[in-house]
């Protein structure tokens, strides 16, 4: 067998030595990582899904576009279509459901905690949205067949009327029953249909229901082809400031006068109406790298002007019915987090989640670290300093003449033999010269011993 190469062996050594010494250092500094990294989750779900509405409605729209928008930062987002509010509510309340966020009209929820109390089911808002007016279409006919007039007035003169206001699942019947419970309209006093957003529209211009309600964005289709279509006319709410005086969850907003189309004048006048605050909610557990970026999406989709707000006004921490997420609020006081501003998503959001953890693990291990440069040191020396304890039994023996001189000097040579195959770093040298010299003053000793003890044997 070929021997391995002098400092081919010398370097294994030292790389064995390193490794043993600062080994268990590095085991300690990877696990305080992994413990850190495991305990924040750092890195969010790359699949999330969101519970919107009906498909031509302003919820499905803005679904997509809060799709595509966290697409780009790698984050999947599975948009859940629903009758809307209400059944969205329903859904982030059920754990087995699997949504984690969801759009919600203000005043659609029923559950309503004591007053001067938060609600305790577990849900954050990540911030008001936009304006979701409460739109009542109406047939100018179905007016002059049953009022004797051209116009709708109020929500009182609806007695007697064929109004739809959407199925179950929507946040519009609980709005409307605290509206004409307001107007003292009792069950029976009109005809209520709970059709969808589409079959309603189509029985509306079919002249075979009076009206509909729904609450929805002025984005949404339908809404802009009702203003447009002749014959059908939206309800002027005279009285919003006192519907937003009553109902908290309900603020009053102006439907200005040629917004629609310039060109044509519509709509012709100004028109009054009651807006709920559409809001994001999602599972007080969402990841906060999530929420960071809904809340980044919501300013872009949500912040410019717009029918009922200027550049700016959304999102916003106002009108919410739940508390504000603390990743939301932190955007609100901060804005972006600074290194997303310059890093891509991924890192931004590691660096930012993990920081904390690596300054506490550096004030760690810093004094740590303190002692493995000794450990070091003395293991090396170990390997040297070792060999003289028997280089001390060896000289022990010489000078109580219990042993042959011929005998030591040849325990001498194994020794000796043995030191020059040990192998330190240049930086240790220094202790094996000095060992290398011991060994020889004991083996000079030894030999003056026995030269005087032939003179001796001479005499």
């Amino acid at each position: 067998m070929v021997p391995m190469p002098r400092f081919l062996r010398n370097a294994l050594l030292n790389a064995r030595d390193f490794a043993l010494t600062f080994g268990p250092f590095a085991l300690l500094a990877a696990g305080l990582l992994w413990a850190a990294f495991w305990f924040l989750q750092p890195t969010p779900p790359t699949t999330v899904t969101l519970a919107t509405g009906p498909q031509q409605g302003a919820y499905a729209e803005f679904g997509r576009r809060y799709a595509a928008w966290l697409a780009r930062h790698g984050i999947e987002v599975v948009l859940r279509e629903t009758q809307g509010a209400a059944e969205n509510l329903e859904l982030l309340r059920d754990p087995a459901s699997g949504v984690s966020l969801a759009f919600v009209q203000g005043g659609a929820d029923t559950r309503e905690p004591p007053p001067g109390e938060t609600k305790g089911d577990g849900l954050v808002a990540l911030g008001s949205l936009f304006f979701e007016p409460l739109w009542l279409f109406y047939r100018e006919d179905s007016a002059r067949r049953l009022l004797r007039q051209a116009r709708l007035e109020n929500l009182g003169e609806l007695r007697g009327w064929k109004l739809n206001i959407g199925p179950p699942g929507s946040g519009v019947p609980n709005l409307i029953g605290r509206l004409f419970e307001a107007n003292g309209i009792r069950d029976g006093d009109l005809s209520l249909h709970r059709l969808g957003q589409t079959p309603a529209v189509i029985e509306l211009l079919a002249g075979r229901i009076d009206a509909v309600a729904f609450a929805s964005a002025p984005e949404a289709p339908i809404v802009q082809m009702l203003l447009q279509t002749p014959g059908v006319r939206l309800l002027d709410v005279a009285q919003a400031e006192a519907y937003s005086r009553r109902f908290p969850f309900l603020s009053p907003v102006l439907l200005p006068r040629g917004v629609v189309d310039l060109a044509n004048d519509v709509p012709p006048a100004d028109v009054r109406l009651v807006a709920p605050t559409a809001m994001l909610v999602a599972h007080a557990d969402l990841h906060p790298a999530l929420a960071q970026l809904f809340v980044q999406a919501a300013r872009a989709i949500h912040g410019n002007s717009g029918w009922f707000q200027r550049r700016g006004d959304f999102p916003s921490e106002r009108s919410l019915e739940w508390p504000l997420a603390a990743e939301a609020e932190r955007y609100f006081r901060s804005g972006t987090p600074w290194l997303q501003r310059y890093l891509p998503f991924w890192l931004a959001n590691l660096i930012d989640r993990m920081w904390l953890a690596l300054v506490s693990i550096i004030a760690v291990l810093i004094p740590l670290s303190r002692i493995v440069p000794p450990l070091y040191e003395f293991r090396v020396r170990s390997r040297i300093f070792r060999w003289y304890g028997q280089l001390r039994r060896i000289e022990d023996a010489l000078s109580d003449g219990e042993r042959d001189r011929v005998e030591l000097l040849r325990d001498l040579d194994e020794l000796d033999s043995r030191v020059e195959r040990i192998a330190v770093p240049l930086s240790h040298t220094d202790a094996l010269y000095a060992l290398r010299s011991h060994i020889r003053l004991v083996r000079n000793r030894a030999e003056a011993r026995s030269g005087e003890r032939a003179t001796e044997q001479a005499a």
